[in-house]
């Protein structure tokens, strides 16, 4: 897809007219993009090239097109305060943007490519792990709940995301009508598109009796019989619209800090953290690598093995013969 350029470029614009070129062209592509792109993509690339145009407008820059230069000083700037992924992901949205005006992307310059080697040789490429919520955590916080209507809420979402291993995107776009009871007190849990399902095939998932259990005592006290199934609670207890999906670490953080758990502990949480406990869960129980990426849709090995890459440690082949070698 590609955008008209609108105003003119050439020149080295003010700070205004640099946010207002860009604010333009962005909101074209967005626009002809909408649909193509998922909620999550179209907030981050907003997010990411409004703060672009921010920096360059604060020093007289030119975001659009952005000279090489211009990005390679954008990259040591915030390599000094920003994790390397997040870095590289600014780059990567602000290569995104000039493809779609029809401008060639600074990225592909080959300044820029030594400026994202430089910061990956000084601060590593190593991602910092978010905290897995296991089983022992997931409990923990389940039993410093209390009985208010949003406690109910908070239990029922965090067994749905441990037992289906969601995405917060996934958790808040579910519908009443999306689970089914099973015999025995078991539900099935249809999850109608995910991040690496864009098109919508969907996946039927399994929640256990005692998740189920919970799930039915949110929709008892919450009155939902129809529409989304997880929503806002107001502090008197009223039921709102549907929860959004920044809603969701912020419940799990609220639930941590209730449980006495140390500060540490509660910053690293996010809305992945079910997802990522209940896979450290499987390995520790010695499930097999291609059962969990069945359970979690992971299309590739390499998420799980982060995940748990401790415990997985213990089984490598230096670990096993030690064990043979049945060392003291």
């Amino acid at each position: 897809m590609t955008i008209k350029p609108t105003g003119d470029v050439t020149g080295l614009p003010g700070p205004a007219t640099s946010r207002s070129q860009l604010g333009e062209r962005l909101t074209a592509y967005l626009d002809d993009a909408d649909g193509a792109l998922s909620g999550n993509t179209v907030r981050a690339l907003r997010a990411d090239l409004e703060r672009f145009a921010a920096w360059c407008a604060e020093r007289g820059l030119r975001p659009l097109p952005a000279r090489a230069g211009t990005v390679v000083a954008y990259i040591e700037a915030m390599a000094s305060e920003r994790a390397p992924a997040t870095v590289r992901r600014y780059v990567s949205s602000i290569a995104t943007v000039h493809r779609a005006a029809g401008e060639r992307s600074p990225a592909e310059h080959a300044a820029v490519r030594r400026a994202l080697q430089r910061m990956r040789r000084r601060k590593g490429c190593r991602q910092r792990q978010v905290k897995g919520l296991t089983w022992t955590l997931r409990r923990r916080l389940m039993e410093a709940t209390g009985d208010r209507v949003i406690d109910v809420r908070n239990r029922a979402i965090l067994a749905v995301a441990y037992d289906a291993m969601l995405r917060r995107s996934e958790l808040v776009a579910l519908q009443v009508v999306d689970v089914t009871m099973e015999r025995g007190g078991s539900a099935s849990l249809l999850v109608r598109r995910a991040k690496n399902d864009p098109e919508g095939g969907g996946a039927v998932l399994y929640l256990h009796r005692d998740s189920v259990r919970l799930l039915s005592a949110w929709l008892s006290a919450s009155g939902i019989a129809g529409g989304p199934l997880f929503r806002s609670v107001r502090k008197d207890g009223t039921v709102g619209g549907k929860l959004d999906a920044s809603q969701v670490p912020r419940i799990y953080r609220a639930m941590a800090e209730r449980a006495g758990l140390p500060a540490k502990i509660v910053r690293r949480l996010s809305g992945h953290s079910p997802r990522v406990g209940a896979a450290q869960d499987m390995i520790a129980k010695g499930i097999g690598i291609a059962a969990i990426m069945q359970a979690g849709r992971w299309k590739s090995a390499r998420m799980v093995q982060r995940y748990g890459e401790r415990l997985l440690a213990k089984r490598n082949g230096a670990a096993q013969l030690a064990r043979l070698q049945k060392r003291g």
